[in-house]
């Protein structure tokens, strides 16, 4: 059980991170909160809601299979919000 956990905080730490990143790069930039950087955020947040309601799914019959595609899940849509992050700075 300390695997999910650990895919829990994984998903917390990510996006997480990448909330963070938007709020540096709007402050750095005149401080002005714009429409794209609050897209990002909501995408982010989204995602994590979609994503522990996937690791808490009850009644999967290959666990190991349904983290792994969980945490696939995690990086393709983590590294689309970078991107998105990216071209906002």
């Amino acid at each position: 059980m300390a695997s999910i956990k650990n895919l829990k905080k994984d998903i917390n730490n990510v996006l997480g991170d990448i909330i963070e990143g938007v709020y540096v790069v709007e402050e750095t930039s005149g401080g002005q909160h714009s429409k794209e950087g609050t897209a990002i955020i909501d995408n982010a947040i989204a995602t994590f809601d979609e994503l522990i309601a996937k690791v808490n799914q009850h009644g999967v019959e290959n666990k190991k299979a349904h983290y792994k595609e969980v945490k696939a899940a995690l990086e393709t849509k983590a590294n689309a919000l970078v991107e998105q992050l990216n071209k906002l700075g």
